[in-house]
């Protein structure tokens, strides 16, 4: 009898420890994603993209907002699955080429650099979707800004669309029920929508992306009047009427590196860059007010931003045996 209960607690200690055994897993059974997801697999994991990470920006300080505008084009197309990630390649239209991503996403070969070095040190183990997404926090935290623990476990798509990189990502032209249409697709409500535009505090803007501002903002041949006219002035001498759309702007030029509250700042001084950083001010009350705040506290506004991030990054995330996990980001197994 004794001997029956001793095995009898054995086993009932054993099934209490099943779902820590079960961590050690490259499979996401669960279906839900969680930071210590690489803690057995590949301990070394979130310290290798880290490093990689640091070394980028510090060789570009640009490379921070790249990085972390990846995880956002990836996430906001059909979830955070590296879709972003893959070259054109057999039936596959590669979303690199669509309207907002040709000529202006970069970072791809930061991203190839931290899945070469993962795959010698736990082969075919961290996802490229892992990867965006820890990229994007450390990116962050480096220029400045707020950390937060990133939940992981997501699987690498097998496909991607163009055309929902099109349509889904929201654009510096869109209207504001526009732009908040597609962020309450994706589960994202009003005040992640004015948090996570707080990443226009660091990277830069084509001068094809807010021309119309300074010439024809209502097809009336006349300038965007929300925006400060002296700054206008300013802007047109690098982004005349005709030509120069390539030419690179600072999103905030106040601090343009250092991730802080200034994009609010300026935002309050009609001197947001592009036409959807604005309108946060001049079409709605509600996002008014969370702008202010923001501009007043900045550790109100790097909380939510770690909350808002965290929320995005759990958009339709491939799980268990959905998806793969990719040798090379920019192709299929």
């Amino acid at each position: 009898m004794a001997k029956i209960l001793s095995l009898f607690i054995i086993a009932t200690s054993l099934l209490a420890f099943a779902p820590i055994l079960c961590l050690s897993s490259k499979t996401n059974y669960y279906g839900y994603l969680y930071p210590q997801f690489y803690d057995w697999s590949c301990p070394n994991a979130k310290e290798i993209v880290k490093s990689i990470v640091a070394k980028a920006v510090a060789r570009e300080a640009r490379m921070a907002a790249s990085l972390l505008r990846l995880h956002f084009h990836d996430c906001f197309v059909k979830g955070c699955d590296a879709s972003l990630l893959l070259d054109s390649s057999g039936t596959i239209i590669s979303e690199k080429l669509s309207n907002t991503n040709r000529n202006s996403a970069r970072g791809f070969e930061v991203i190839d650099e931290i899945k070469s070095a993962l795959e010698m040190e736990c082969p075919q183990t961290v996802s490229c979707a892992d990867i965006l997404a820890l990229a994007a926090r450390d990116s962050t935290v480096l220029a400045g800004g707020p950390s937060w623990e990133v939940p992981l476990g997501r699987r690498d798509s097998r496909d991607a669309s163009i055309s929902g990189s099109n349509n889904n990502i929201p654009a510096p032209n869109n209207t504001f029920n526009t732009i908040l249409t597609k962020f309450n697709l994706k589960g994202l409500d009003l005040v992640d929508l004015v948090a996570l535009s707080g990443s226009h505090t660091i990277g830069n803007a084509r001068c094809t992306s807010f021309k119309q501002r300074l010439y024809n903002q209502s097809g009336n041949n006349l300038p965007d009047y929300t925006l400060d006219q002296s700054y206008a002035a300013q802007l047109s001498t690098m982004c005349p009427k005709f030509g120069g759309d390539q030419n690179l702007f600072f999103l905030d030029y106040v601090t343009p590196t250092k991730f802080d509250n200034n994009y609010y700042k300026n935002l309050l001084a009609s001197r947001g860059l592009l036409n959807s950083d604005q309108i946060l001010v001049t079409k709605n009350q509600a996002t008014l007010e969370l702008v202010k705040l923001y501009a007043e506290n900045n550790e109100i506004f790097f909380e939510q931003f770690a909350k808002s991030m965290v929320k995005m990054g759990n958009i339709s995330p491939l799980t268990g045996y959905k998806g793969e996990i990719r040798k090379n980001c920019r192709y299929m197994n």
